[in-house]
């Protein structure tokens, strides 16, 4: 409704630059595939360990490598996606996203252990996917307050005459 009948919204209510929460999130993707490749080469170069390939595969190691960093990069797309459909949507987004970031994190930390690889593998891996899960909230968090806007309440409608004239003047 518009006019004077509209109802009062004593609450300012957010929305998102949208233009600037994507970017960042574009640039949390980037980052984040290259913590990817940085984990990887660091842990099979470095350590001698064989993170998400086998011992013969070299440093590089397989195609696993890229599908991990576009992995990164899609899980901070999502993240992206996430926080802008929270903005818009609930009350204390911010909140719903740390936790929703912070639960997937655990998860991508439990799930090398469902695999067969060394338990070094698997604890290496682990760990990637922690520095992986706690750039990509912070990122995306520090991108998204960055990008909303609160938009303040309307004001009360004006009443004419105003209360404070006197009666003959109404």
């Amino acid at each position: 409704m518009t006019g004077m009948n509209a109802p009062l919204d004593p609450t300012p209510r957010p929305t998102v630059n949208g233009g600037k929460l994507w970017a960042g999130g574009a640039a949390t993707a980037a980052v984040a595939a290259l913590i990817a490749i940085a984990g990887i080469l660091l842990g099979r170069g470095l350590f001698d360990i064989d993170v998400l390939a086998p011992k013969g595969q070299g440093t590089w190691g397989d195609a696993s490598t890229g599908w991990y960093a576009f992995g990164a990069a899609v899980a901070a797309l999502l993240a992206t996606g996430l926080v802008h459909a929270l903005i818009l949507t609930t009350p204390r987004p911010m909140r719903f996203f740390g936790w929703v970031v912070g639960l997937s994190t655990v998860v991508a930390m439990l799930a090398p252990f469902v695999t067969d690889g060394s338990l070094g593998a698997r604890m290496y891996t682990a760990g990637l996917n922690f520095v992986l899960g706690i750039a990509i909230g912070s990122l995306v968090a520090g991108v998204a307050r960055s990008a909303t806007i609160m938009i303040p309440p309307r004001p009360a409608p004006r009443t004419y005459p105003p209360q404070s004239y006197p009666p003959q003047y109404r």
